[in-house]
């Protein structure tokens, strides 16, 4: 079993950039695919960006080109880099990870990110 632990959440105002960190820990040591889910109170969950073990990059529409997702594969963390942020941004931002084998899909306890002035 994995456990998820975000950080990196809080208040920025528009404009500003902020950075996420998620790091995977337990007994399942390779993780497939890792990213950032986000959700606001009344909506469904919105993808924010994907990154497999070789690199590839999936990155949501309405982040795209503002956004930039990382992951070390040994330590098993990830990253998410967002800037220009907006009020749009605000919401509670989830870490994901998948593993293929056995289809094991686990979450972290998800950190708030608010943009406001």
């Amino acid at each position: 079993q994995v456990q998820l632990v975000e950080s990196g959440g809080g208040l920025v105002q528009p404009g500003g950039s902020l950075s996420l960190s998620c790091a995977a820990s337990g007994s399942v040591f390779t993780i497939d695919v890792m990213g950032w889910y986000r959700q606001t109170p009344g909506k469904a969950r919105e993808l924010v960006a994907l990154i497999d073990r070789d690199g590839s990059t999936s990155i949501g529409n309405s982040v795209k080109g503002r956004s930039t997702i990382s992951r070390d594969n040994a330590k098993n963390t990830v990253a998410l880099r967002m800037n220009s942020l907006k009020s749009g941004d605000t919401a509670v931002y989830y870490c994901n990870a998948f593993v293929l084998k056995g289809v094991e899909n686990y979450w972290g306890q998800g950190t708030q990110v608010t943009v406001s002035s």
